[in-house]
């Protein structure tokens, strides 16, 4: 059976959990391809909350195995309070199946990505100081640690005197921080963590390909979104790996052949989080409307969102580059008192009219929105279940996303909860 792939297309904070946990329904394995615990995904099942960050959305089916794929980063101390919090609300986590491939955060990691943040002093990014972007770093540079490595003591105590090595000299001779004590980090993930994490360290890329071969549906579940993503995101201020759909087949160990359905995920209007351009940015009272009813503040960090209106012109290129087969909307209901709404179909950069995103990031930052207005449905609209149940304004406005974007919208949020959903196409 082919593969599926969850993705988010703004900057992060769309609400892909939600519609994960929903497509997660229909699948054997949820696998969670890049990224690391500075990405957080609420769920609200019968009224109880559950807040992700490492764990794959499929961990609250028993049918689902839900799987860390090697292309995320991992932090033990995260990943075993994550697993802990599930089980003390009836969760099964037996299940749940660790890379061996998969990267660890260390406590270093954390310290350099505080301190590197510190430095760039007004041109800081924004990062949530969780290790992510040094954890890749040490990759790239091939002296990180996998999580097999807490299989041999011998080969993880080795590695991370090779890591040290060149860390404490970063910590002491370019910050003037003192040493990091390798025995004291060994002590803690080979006695504390390690017991913990071996019985979940599998061979995720054999596991997903088995599921596959034996005709079971696969779900690849990424983290952050394509505004974010390294290679395709309003750089520098985005994450360390790759979110788009591409992203999905080396952060799992599969090739794009056993993909066929890629579901982009987009709010009904735009956040971020951090630094970075932001051409319908919101400072106003409709942008402080939509964080308070909208509860955008981070799952992880607390922080504020900044809010705006939509931008089809952002939504058209992550059709683009993730080749979106269909778009699922969340939070429409956030809109649901606003007398007038803007949705953004074009830029305006130097006195000309711009249609499609522009490569070169001044540009971007010059850019001034170009907005058509729709009339909004000043109604509640949460009880709906059918796109008949929606107000004519609501389904006039999802018809002109579809429009502008150019792929189908099926799923529409029209709540937080589990069941507040509908499908357009039903």
């Amino acid at each position: 059976m082919p593969a599926t792939i969850v993705v988010g297309t703004q900057w992060g904070d769309e609400g892909k959990g939600k519609f994960t946990d929903l497509v997660a329904k229909e699948m054997k394995l949820v696998v969670r391809y890049q990224g690391g615990h500075n990405a957080g995904h609420t769920l609200v099942v019968d009224g109880e909350t559950f807040a992700l960050q490492l764990v794959p959305s499929g961990v609250l089916y028993n049918h689902t195995i839900p799987v860390i794929g090697n292309g995320v980063v991992v932090d033990p101390k995260v990943l075993i309070s994550e697993m802990d919090m599930l089980e003390s609300k009836g969760v099964d986590c037996s299940s749940l199946v660790v890379s061996g491939n998969a990267h660890l955060i260390m406590p270093y990691h954390q310290e350099l990505d505080a301190l590197h943040e510190r430095q760039l002093g007004d041109a800081k990014l924004g990062t949530t100081k969780r290790g992510i972007g040094p954890a890749y770093a040490d990759k790239a540079m091939r002296v990180g640690l996998r999580v097999q490595d807490l299989l041999d003591p011998k080969i993880f105590t080795e590695k991370l005197q090779v890591a040290l090595d060149y860390t404490n000299k970063v910590l002491t001779q370019v910050f003037g921080q003192p040493a990091v004590d390798g025995d004291e980090i060994a002590a803690n993930y080979l006695n504390e963590y390690a017991p913990r994490i071996i019985p979940h360290i599998g061979d995720a890329v054999s596991i997903v390909h088995d599921a596959l071969e034996a005709g079971n549906e696969v779900l690849l579940e990424g983290a952050q979104a394509t505004f974010l993503d390294l290679d395709h995101g309003t750089y520098p201020f985005v994450t360390s790996s790759n979110p788009v759909a591409g992203g999905a087949c080396t952060g799992a160990g599969i090739g794009p052949r056993h993909i066929d359905r890629i579901i982009g995920i987009a709010k009904a209007y735009v956040t971020r989080v951090g630094a970075g351009p932001f051409p319908t940015e919101l400072f106003d009272e409709i942008g402080d409307h939509l964080v308070d009813v909208g509860r955008e503040y981070g799952t992880n960090t607390g922080r504020r969102r900044r809010p705006g209106w939509l931008d089809a012109v952002m939504l058209r290129h992550a059709v683009r580059v993730n080749s979106l087969s269909e778009l699922a909307i969340t939070k429409l209901d956030v809109l649901d008192q606003l007398e007038k709404l803007k949705v953004c179909v074009a830029y305006e950069i130097d006195g000309q009219r711009v249609t499609q995103l522009p490569y070169h990031q001044s540009e971007l930052h010059r850019a001034t929105a170009i907005y058509e207005e729709l009339p909004g449905w000043k109604s509640d609209i949460t009880a709906a279940t059918s796109l008949s149940e929606l107000p004519q304004q609501a389904a006039d406005y999802l018809a002109f996303l579809e429009q502008q974007i150019g792929v189908p919208i099926r799923l529409v949020g029209v709540g937080p909860g589990r069941e507040q959903f509908l499908d357009r196409h039903a």
